[in-house]
């Protein structure tokens, strides 16, 4: 193989590639039921990047009752591969990340109150605030992804607040997977090739697993990223940290 065509497999091989980053919230639920640092945050972040993860993604939330700001301050760095921050876009949040500079931040519209993310933004009704906070963080040199279902419209209105990618909100795919695969994928499949036709890059997340992750990933090749706790982490209790990172890129194999 010549060199020029290897650089052209090259690329193609890594347009194909979808990233797995971990999300450690759940380490630090743990550690924060028992107090003291047992487990270890930072050091559960390098495991798992050394363990083969290709990001560590956080969601800090305002009462910090998983990963504290604290912790985004820690982990900043250590982290060598990806480090993702997720969360809803307070004046508080908006100052952290900024000053922290992450790769990527993903914005999700969740309540204070919220146990976990469970939909994603009306890019239309929040046009404008989604647009100055977006522009903010791209000031800052971040990737900027929102949280988005698969309403073709709120697609269309994620390219225009001007954001680099959308997250997928995988909920509905995962409770529906069971019964009918080929019917719970359409809908997402449909948001990804309008989220490709708009030029926006694409990410998932939210109750992916090892049963449904890799249906998901055939049908939608071109996924950048996936975000995964809370299956990961309990996979880990009964599989190990390692074998479980290693199970999950498994099913991101083409």
């Amino acid at each position: 193989m010549t060199g020029f065509n290897r650089l052209k497999e090259n690329f193609h091989t890594e347009g194909k590639l979808t990233k797995l980053s971990v999300n450690i919230n759940k380490i630090a639920t743990l550690r924060n039921a028992r107090g003291g640092n047992v487990p270890d945050v930072q050091k559960v972040a390098v495991d798992c990047e050394h363990f083969g993860a290709q990001g560590i993604t956080v969601h800090p939330r305002p009462d910090e009752r998983h990963i504290r700001y604290s912790d985004v301050e820690l982990l900043k760095p250590l982290v060598s591969t990806e480090f993702n921050i997720e969360g809803y876009p307070s004046p508080s949040f908006i100052e952290l990340v900024a000053r922290i500079k992450p790769h990527q931040v993903t914005l999700v519209p969740d309540p204070p109150e919220a146990i976990t993310s469970s939909a994603g933004w009306d890019t239309i009704e929040h046009h404008d605030f989604l647009v100055d906070v977006i522009k903010t963080f791209q000031s800052h040199g971040i990737r900027t992804s929102i949280f988005v279902g698969t309403e073709a419209g709120f697609i269309e209105g994620a390219a225009k607040v001007g954001c680099n990618r959308v997250e997928l909100y995988t909920e509905p795919y995962a409770t529906s997977y069971p019964v009918d695969r080929a019917s719970a994928i359409k809908p997402f499949v449909d948001a990804a090739v309008r989220a490709r036709d708009l030029g926006l890059e694409l990410n998932a997340g939210h109750d992916l697993s090892l049963e449904n992750l890799r249906y998901m990933k055939e049908q939608i090749p071109w996924l950048k990223e996936v975000s995964i706790g809370h299956a990961l982490i309990a996979d880990a209790l009964y599989y190990g940290l390692q074998n479980t990172i290693q199970m999950y890129l498994r099913q991101l194999r083409d």
